[in-house]
Order: C-alpha cells, then structure tokens, then sequence
C-alpha cells in the first residue's frame, strides 16, 4: 500500500495472551497444593498447565462459546431423538477434562487426591467455565450413588473412566459415561420442597422387561425439570415425589437417558436455554412423560441423598470463581506489562499497580481457601475437618463467587474499551462469573445454610476457632477481628437465627479464613496488605483501595513472574 494512503500503524497493543504453563506461573497454587496435602504432583500439574496454557487450546474457549450447543428434537425421519448437536472444541474440552480425570482422581483413594483434583480443575477453568459443568455432576455424583450400592456397581465404573465417549447409547454400550442433575421447577426454584413431579413404582415384571434383569426400586417419572442441566449425559439424578401432596417427602432416582434396548427414555428435551453466559454449555427445559428411573436412597430422603452431591458441586463453584478469577488477573497483568500510558507501562503507575495488587490479593486468598476447602473433602473421617467443610462450603461458595463478579467487571476496565468487546476474553469471563454464584443455591441460600451449620453442629464454632488458631497472635488487627467474630458466634448459641444478618457473617467468616491462611503461608507483604485492607477497616466494593505503603511490585511479581 502507498504509505501516502495508510492512515495508522498499530503499536502499543500487546500480543494476545498464550503459551504460558498456568501452573509454573500460579505460585499461590502450587504452594497450596503442596502443603493441603498434593505434594508429590507437581510434575503432572505443571505438564497439565503447560497444555492448557498454549494458545490453541486457549482458543478452544472461543470457538466453543461463539458456536453454541444446538438442540435437534427430531431427525430427518421424524424420529424423536432430543440430541444436542456441540462444536469439535466443546468435545476438545471435554476430552482434556475427561482424559486428566477432574472428574474421577477425587475418587482414586490416594492421599490428597481431593486437593489435586481441586488444583486440575483450578487449571482448566483459566481455560473454560462451561466444560466444568457436565464433569462437576458427573464427580459429584459419585456421593449419590454410593447410597445405592446395586445401581453403584453399574454405573460407577463408566462413570469413573477416563475416555470421553459423548456417543448417545445405552450405558452398556458406552467407554465412559457422565452425569447431570435436575431439581429445579417453574414453581419452586430454590424451594425443591414445592417440586411435584411424581414417581409411582412399576411392577418387577414391567421392570425386568424394561432392564433384564430383577432391578429393584424401579419407578416411573411424570412431571418437568425448569433447569435440567447439561441435557446431553447419560443419566441424571432428579428429585420426585412418590405420594400424593408430598406426604413422603421428595425421592431422589437416577434417570437414565437411553434404555438397554436403545430406545431414548421418556425424558423430552423441550428447549435449551439462551443463557447470559456459560454458552457452550447446554442448559435445558424437559418434561417427563413416564420415564424410567431407580431409585437412589431411600424414600422420603431425596434431599439429603442429593445434598451429598450438592457439596460436592458447591466446592466446585469455590473452586471455578477462583480459577476464573486467576484468569482474569492472568489476561490483565499480561496487558498492563505490555501498554504504554503516559510515557510509562501501565503496570508502573501508581494507581493501576494499587487496583492490579489488590485484584491479585483477592485472586490468592480465594485460591488458599477453595484448596484448604478441598482438603476438608480429602479427611471425611475427621470430625473437626468435615465440621470445617460444612461451615466453609456455602460460606466460601457465597463470598468468592460474589467477589469474581466486582473482579471480572474490573478486569474489563483495566483493559478499557477494548476489554469490554466480544473479541476479549474478559467479556466471557464476565459473563460465566455469575452462574456460580447463582447455581447450586444463590447467595441467600447459601447463608441460610451456613446458619443452619451452627444451629445443628454445636461443635462448628469450635472448628472455626481451632482453624483461625493457627494463625498466631502476631497481628493485632486480626487478632481483635478474630475476637469479635468468634464473640459473635458464641452469642448466637441457642438463639433464633439472625436471617437479616446472615451474608455479613458468611463474609465476615472467610474473611477471617483466608486472612489466617495468608498470615501461616503467604510472604508478609502480601499477608499485610490483605490484613489491611479487608481486616482493619471495612473492605470496599472496589478494587484500588490499598493503604500507602502496600509493595505493590512484590504482590505483582508473586502473582504472575513476568
């Protein structure tokens, strides 16, 4: 072109983010890992993070989440077939997730294999949200079945295999297979109590013409799903009454989604959902018109068999907001090392160095408490650690998942006007921020169940005081925050709970946590600068409040080694 005509060259932009090894680059991660009881992994970790840190499989988010799922009812013939049609880099991802077992090493029996899995699934959500929910599910799921031996011993070894077979068929006829669930309906939502989808028993004859075999507890399904996620796995684990007006209370079943004799089980696939993010990601609504399913559990104790998984799932959701935001910070640092502003780069001014640091304080602290979180999953043996679990789950899952939402709008921002497009991956990362937040019970419910966790453990106040112990005396800010928390918490003993209170005390909590888990682990700088501005006043809802005298450089270098 004659340079008369050109109009602009295109300098200070940086290079598009890729071919970093997400785990060599993550110290906070693989300190975590090492000391929650991972040691001896870091070798498959960081090859794991080599691999999803290179720019094409970066790209396979993209690809993934610009095609969307695609729902095909009937085929050519008018057959109902309900399938859901994905683009190659959504079966990519799966594959990756599959093949590295972030749904199945949980299970292996190795010592801190919760904590492992936790840190490979940190690792592919810097890459992709919408993968994780199908694999989340099918990991899951594995605490609901065991309530089940007959129908454990069937599924369990498909579910657990490390190949990804996405083929429709029934499950004999499957390498691997995966799990979703569906619990929610249009007059219920968080309420499943108000479900009434109904299941009836069949008879043995009906059941072992259907199965073969003389399968017990096998039931028929009537009634609808709002929310039926990831439409496209195996079977599903769903909640249904089995008396009339719920006098038994909801069941849980395992719903296959083909019969041994290749015929696709009643369950009707009535739309996908068009989500605000998470779009590579089928979401449905189904209707069930007598579909088969078994029962997992007993009668009447649907809800608590489900809730085994639903803390399992809402782990993830700790784990997915922190890795997610990893990501975030990942892409801005990246960019404000390679722009120039006002003569210098961007990460060199002031102000932007206080709101990076702070986005990178936030960033570690959610990653120590979603792995020592994990490692409450790896001893369910020890009492103070599951009581632990029990309090930190739904606390950790409202808290984080709340902050990844300011993290990501900020993220955008710091990379202005062309962070804010659809060509940039903070877009998506924006939108995917919300759903674990509102997945698996919203904030509310979230601190309605952490109440629920002092009201009916009397020793969950003293497993909080145990673990914030650790931390010494050495800070007077926290130890006087500390103070007033547990203070707090011995008043609320045999009173009614305090609901309109409740979010300020799930935030004071993991506050509390992850400030105790940066004074044991992390460098001073970073431990005092977290003590300051989130422990000695109250945190704001912005990033960039840090006090004067924060090394801002240090907490940068930490985050992410240039």
């Amino acid at each position: 072109m004659d340079r008369a005509f050109e109009t602009h060259q295109v300098l200070n932009q940086p290079g598009a983010f890729g071919d970093v090894n997400l785990y060599q680059a993550d110290m906070a991660l693989r300190e975590a890992v090492a000391r929650e009881g991972g040691e001896g992994h870091d070798e498959m970790l960081a090859s794991l993070g080599e691999m999803l840190g290179r720019a094409e499989t970066l790209d396979l988010a993209r690809l993934a989440n610009a095609n969307k799922p695609v729902l095909h009812n009937f085929d050519r013939t008018g057959r109902r077939i309900d399938q859901v049609e994905f683009h190659p880099a959504w079966h990519r991802l799966m594959q990756q997730l599959i093949e590295n077992g972030a749904h199945a090493s949980a299970w292996d029996g190795t010592p801190g294999a919760q904590v492992v899995r936790a840190a490979k699934y940190m690792l592919f959500g810097q890459v992709e949200n919408g993968a994780q929910c199908p694999v989340t599910m099918t990991y899951a799921s594995v605490a609901a079945l065991r309530h089940a031996p007959a129908l454990a011993d069937k599924w369990l070894p498909k579910i657990l295999s490390r190949e990804y077979d996405p083929r429709p068929l029934p499950l004999a006829q499957k390498r691997g297979a995966l799990i979703g669930m569906g619990m929610t309906e249009k007059q219920g939502g968080s309420d499943v109590r108000a479900n009434t989808t109904r299941a009836e028993p069949v008879l043995p004859s009906e059941a072992r013409a259907v199965f073969g075999d003389d399968s017990d507890g096998v039931y028929r399904i009537v009634g609808h799903k709002w929310f039926y996620s990831a439409p496209q796995c195996d079977a599903h684990l769903v909640l249904a009454q089995t008396e009339p007006g719920g006098s038994a209370g909801l069941s849980c079943f395992l719903v296959p989604g083909y019969l041994p004799d290749g015929q696709r089980n009643q369950v009707r696939v009535q739309r996908l959902k068009d989500k605000l993010g998470n779009c590579s990601n089928a979401s449905s609504e189904v209707e069930f018109t007598g579909a088969y399913g078994w029962l997992v559990g007993q009668v009447g104790r649907g809800i608590p068999t489900i809730l085994e998984m639903g803390s399992l799932t809402r782990l993830d959701c700790v784990i997915g907001s922190a890795s997610t935001m990893r990501a975030a910070l990942t892409h801005v640092l990246h960019h404000a090392r390679g722009r120039r502003v006002f003569g210098k780069l961007l990460s060199e001014q002031p102000l932007m160095q206080n709101v990076l640091a702070d986005m990178a304080l936030e960033s570690e602290a959610a990653t120590a408490l979603a792995l020592r979180l994990a490692r409450c999953f790896d001893h369910p043996d020890h009492p103070q650690e599951t009581t632990l679990g029990r309090i930190l789950t739904p606390a950790g899952k409202y808290w984080v998942c709340k902050r990844g939402i300011t993290l990501g709008a900020e993220a955008m921002e710091v990379i202005g006007g062309s962070g804010y497009v659809e060509e940039s991956p903070l877009a998506r990362m924006y939108r995917d921020f919300p759903v674990n937040s509102i997945w698996e019970g919203s904030g509310n419910i979230m601190c309605l169940d952490l109440l629920r966790a002092f009201g009916k453990s009397p020793a969950a106040g003293d497993a909080l005081a145990a673990e914030l112990a650790l931390a010494g005396d050495g800070d007077a800010h926290f130890n006087r925050y500390r103070a007033a928390l547990l203070a707090d918490l011995k008043a609320m003993a045999g009173q009614a709970p305090d609901e309109f209170g409740a979010r300020v005390l799930a935030e004071r909590i993991v506050l509390a946590v992850q400030a105790a888990l940066l004074l044991r682990h992390a460098p001073a700088y970073v431990s005092q600068a977290f003590v300051a501005s989130r422990i000695a006043r109250e945190p704001g809802g912005v990033f960039g409040r840090l006090p004067a005298g924060t090394d801002c450089a240090a907490i940068l270098a930490r985050a992410m080694p240039a």
